[in-house]
């Protein structure tokens, strides 16, 4: 009883690990959508263009919340 408990956990584990790896490119795609459409400051659109580097930089060392995180704080001064 306990290896299917432990094999649940890992599929589930893997799953929502692979969703958030899909979740980052939508996130950078509608934050390059709304970039020239922003009305922001010049400190602001730095502070979104580092946020979205980093962002994808996580996302391709394989950390997924951490790159969701980054990109929602983007998103957030965006209004997206």
């Amino acid at each position: 009883m306990r290896l299917t408990t432990a094999v649940i956990a890992a599929a589930l584990a893997l799953a929502s690990s692979s969703a958030l790896a899909f979740h980052c490119p939508a996130d950078m795609k509608a934050i390059d959508e709304a970039m020239p459409k922003a009305k922001l400051s010049d400190a602001q659109s730095a502070e979104v263009k580092k946020l979205r580097a980093d962002g994808e930089t996580l996302h391709k060392a394989g950390k997924h919340q951490e790159s969701v995180d980054t990109l929602g704080k983007a998103k957030k001064i965006l209004g997206i």
